[in-house]
């Protein structure tokens, strides 16, 4: 498929610069995640650095030794001073709670489940819960379900990455990007990754100026 989407979006001069200068794309998709463990991974990352969520997490598994990753009933079990104690705000909290109870009640899908559900259908699904919200899910379905077809316009590296792909003084607003990126259909998972990494080439240039 990579193939295909490179062949496709290489179309564009453009793109097709920044995919000789970046190679081929490296999703990292989290195949063996369930999508409720990334949920309650997302919640963790909102909103701080990747380091400082990472500790969070690190310090949330301790409490359940043995376990790959708790099951929400456990998770649901566990005191909220042990939860606060690892770093969760008292929203997180709340929010990490209703992934649980949305998990037991199966409102979030297993992967298998997923298969069955098309993106916006699981993008109704999912933003039901407490705290997350349409880009969240859109991660997911690019990281962890590996769904080759989405673009996360009100995402700002997005933005960026186009912005600075085309010299733009001013990234596109998010309407205009969804309209810009049907062209890129098929394969806007893959669009999306080259633009972050658009946006990075960006941020390096303005270090060094």
């Amino acid at each position: 498929m990579s193939r295909k989407a490179l062949q496709h979006l290489g179309a564009d001069e453009r793109f097709a610069a920044l995919i000789r200068s970046v190679g081929p794309p490296r999703l990292q998709i989290q195949r063996q995640r369930s999508p409720y463990e990334a949920l309650v991974r997302a919640i963790a990352h909102q909103q701080l650095h990747g380091r400082a969520a990472e500790a969070i997490l690190a310090r949330f598994a301790a409490l359940f030794p043995g376990e790959a990753f708790p099951e929400p009933q456990v998770v649901l079990a566990t005191a909220d001073e042990a939860l606060r104690g690892c770093g969760f705000s008292g929203s997180k909290i709340a929010a990490i709670r209703d992934i649980c109870a949305k998990a037991l009640d199966g409102t979030i899908p297993s992967r298998r489940q997923s298969a069955r559900l098309d993106d916006e259908a699981l993008i109704e699904r999912l933003t039901r819960i407490r705290g997350v919200g349409r880009w969240t899910v859109e991660m997911l379905l690019i990281f962890t379900l590996g769904r080759p077809d989405v673009l996360p316009v009100d995402d700002f590296g997005v933005r960026e990455g186009y912005r600075v792909l085309h010299g733009l003084d001013a990234q596109p607003k998010p309407k205009a990007l969804a309209e810009i990126g049907l062209a890129w259909a098929p394969y806007r998972s893959f669009a999306t990754w080259y633009l972050y990494r658009a946006a990075e080439q960006g941020r390096a240039q303005t270090s060094r100026a």
